[in-house]
């Protein structure tokens, strides 16, 4: 995980998106990432490769950034990421749980 140099304002923004390392129909024989890429699931369907995870705050600036396989839930990452940010966190549906919300009040960082 890479921390960025953003100034922590109070107010982020985390989402991600996927990194197509080929596509779909030539899986089967792409070896340069062979064990490290996976197969996942995105808003716009199917993908082979990784996701890239990012919390910026209000001003664009970069707080955090993490690579996972394309298969790995969006929340995983999230709690590490987001650990001593304090202020509101925005994210989309696919990032809330209810372990999350409930650890929220833990952590000085509401999620909505």
């Amino acid at each position: 995980m890479l921390l960025g140099q953003g100034e922590k304002t109070g107010l982020y923004v985390v989402d991600s998106c996927p990194l197509k390392v080929c596509r779909n129909k030539r899986i089967f024989r792409n070896r340069v990432f062979k064990g490290l890429a996976a197969r996942g699931k995105s808003t716009v369907g199917w993908f082979f490769g990784f996701k890239l995870h990012i919390i910026i705050n209000n001003k664009g600036e970069l707080l955090a950034l993490h690579i996972t396989p394309g298969n790995v839930d969006d929340r995983a990452p999230l709690l590490k990421m987001a650990d001593g940010l304090m202020g509101i966190l925005l994210a989309d549906k696919g990032y809330i749980s209810k372990e999350k919300f409930k650890s929220s009040g833990k952590k000085d960082c509401i999620f909505l």
